[in-house]
């Protein structure tokens, strides 16, 4: 269940999600906006005082947030334009005739040019977030196989689809949803968001006992995290 309200003493707006856990934490999200997630116990009047309580930080992070945005990637669909895969960037050719809406050959990617000659990108984008999606499921589901029994969990059902601003989820059955833009991070980044998420099947919440748990597996995820928090906003078509 989710709500929106403003916060009285910052006038800023932020969004309530309240899920069966024991902690509230609050997420400066990928689009700037700000998220509570909050124990179902929780009233508007509790969460209010949390995010009062920690104004100055939100105010510091979203300040963060700007600046890290300021120099966003914005990719044009055009010949010899870099694409993100897998930490590398590739060249982009425009293919007259091709059968496949995308594919990647001889180290670049070739995308149809009917594609963007209507003057529109979305089919090309989407071309690209199938690719990702198709790639993702191949990879992810490999990774998985060889973490799960190292966080000593077992998973259910894989999704890699649009997540708007999460890299990933996991439901109370253990089913598992990956951001298809995680393909356009380097691999020990997308290792990094699998086993945050496997290690959510031990705790739901980022409390100190969740993050031992990701330490125990990966000793350097502080790195990764950083690298993302730094370099996520330039994952993007």
């Amino acid at each position: 269940m989710s709500a929106q309200t403003i916060s009285k003493k910052s006038q800023f707006k932020y969004d309530i999600i309240r899920s069966e856990r024991k902690t509230a934490d609050i997420v400066i999200e990928r689009d700037g906006s700000v998220t509570v997630r909050a124990p179902q116990w929780a009233d508007d009047k509790d969460v209010a005082k949390i995010v009062e309580s920690r104004h100055f930080w939100i105010y510091q992070a979203l300040a963060e947030w700007r600046d890290l945005n300021a120099t966003k990637v914005l990719r044009e669909y055009k010949n010899g334009e870099g694409f993100l895969y897998l930490g590398r960037a590739y060249r982009l050719s425009l293919i007259a005739r091709q059968k496949e809406p995308l594919k990647f050959k001889n180290g670049r990617f070739q995308l149809r040019r009917d594609l963007i000659e209507s003057g529109e990108i979305k089919s090309a984008k989407q071309a690209f977030q199938n690719y990702y999606i198709e790639k993702g499921l191949e990879r992810i589901t490999e990774r998985l196989r060889y973490f799960a029994p190292k966080v000593g969990v077992e998973y259910g059902k894989l999704d890699v689809r649009e997540l708007g601003n999460r890299w990933a989820s996991c439901t109370s059955k253990g089913n598992l949803a990956f951001h298809w833009k995680c393909m356009m991070a380097p691999q020990r980044i997308i290792d990094y968001i699998i086993v945050h998420e496997l290690c959510h099947l031990h705790h739901r919440d980022h409390s100190q006992a969740f993050w031992n748990e990701i330490d125990k597996v990966m000793p350097d995820y502080r790195e990764r995290k950083e690298w993302l928090r730094i370099n996520g906003a330039g994952l993007d078509v």
